[in-house]
């Protein structure tokens, strides 16, 4: 008995030595955590870009004439409808006043008319009444229904007239209104070509004229700049945009691109650019991992804290550098994934412990 305990014991002994020179040795990682923060696959221009307003409008009178009034200054915000301008108009304010006068008294004299038509037409209906009951002549009663038709003719025209009159102080208001130069839009007053006093002309057809005001939608800004050929197929609207101005050298605007030309301009012997539209915005940070942990089947090592194991996981990505790499999905805010991936014994399931 006490032979067959002893090899029991060296049996055991014999297991344990087995298990523990054939156990599982953890392999040690190095980890990195999904994190939210910018991510830019850098395309750059090769020629300095212009900043424009969504909506710019350079003004003129649509008459010409001298400039009476000038309200607005340069640098001076205006809002829709605001006068910016307006040219000498007495001669035709006067007309406008001698219109609505002329207007006004046509009314009165349509009224008038058309009071006299209605007791014409009364007169007419009782004469007509009396004629029946034998009372009165046919003769009267006729000529009393052609008084009233002759009334009511004369209350139509003069209503006619009124129109009319009004329809001449319209197109008096009109001739007004060309005099007067007002804001399209709110804005900023950019520019003005012209002082109080002087003479404006309209531009003759085919040769462009400085204008009179310059108005900039300053709520509305995008960035029009020049990409080379070469980088024209990684364009597309609503890639994610860095501005940068010589004006705020230690600055850098989120904006987005809006708009690629659909064609290329030759401006140079061997030099072909497209034409692309940025506008600023305010861009989120976007989750993002480091570009040397992806595999290039698009999976990651993901650490499972309970079991201390890593299992594949495949990750959807976005735009990329070769610092970081836009996650959209696969993995979330917190996950811890392994960035030794060229370790030796680091595969699906394997165990592992965190450096």
């Amino acid at each position: 008995m006490k032979r067959i305990a002893i090899v029991v014991a060296l049996a055991v002994v014999a297991l344990a030595a087995v298990w523990y020179f054939t156990r599982p040795v953890p392999i040690a990682v190095a980890l990195v955590t999904v994190e939210r923060g910018p991510v830019a696959a850098t395309v750059a221009n090769t020629r300095a870009g212009t900043v424009d307003a969504c909506r710019r409008a350079g003004l003129s009178p649509a008459s010409g004439g001298q400039i009476a009034r000038l309200p607005v200054i340069d640098g001076e915000r205006v809002v829709a409808g605001q006068l910016l301008l307006e040219l000498w108009n007495e001669d035709l304010k006067a007309e406008l006043t001698l219109g609505d006068r002329d207007a006004r008294a046509s009314r009165s004299r349509a009224r008038e008319a058309c009071i006299t038509a209605a007791v014409a037409k009364r007169d007419a209906e009782r004469l007509m009444q009396l004629r029946d009951e034998r009372l009165a002549s046919e003769e009267a009663a006729d000529q009393a229904e052609g008084r009233a038709e002759s009334t009511a003719a004369g209350c139509t025209a003069a209503e006619d007239a009124t129109r009319v009159a009004e329809a001449r102080v319209d197109v008096t208001r009109t001739h007004l209104e060309r005099t007067q130069l007002r804001a399209p839009f709110a804005g900023v007053i950019a520019e003005i070509n012209g002082e109080v006093g002087e003479f404006v002309t309209p531009s003759p057809v085919g040769i462009p004229t400085p204008p009179t005001v310059d108005l900039i939608d300053a709520s509305c800004l995008y960035i029009s700049a020049p990409i080379d050929e070469v980088d024209a197929p990684r364009m597309s609207e609503g890639l994610p945009a860095r501005i940068s101005l010589d004006a705020f050298p230690n600055r850098v605007f989120p904006g987005h691109v809006r708009r690629v030309a659909p064609y290329v301009l030759d401006q140079e012997k061997q030099a072909r650019t497209v034409e692309i539209e940025a506008v600023f915005d305010e861009r989120a940070d976007t989750l993002r991992l480091p570009t040397s942990v992806i595999l290039p089947d698009k999976t990651v090592y993901v650490l499972d804290g309970a079991t201390n194991r890593i299992s594949a996981r495949g990750v959807e990505t976005g735009i990329a550098n070769w610092e970081f790499t836009e996650i959209l999905g696969g993995v979330a805010a917190g996950d811890r994934v392994v960035s030794s991936i060229d370790r030796e014994g680091v595969v699906d399931g394997a165990l592992v412990t965190p450096e």
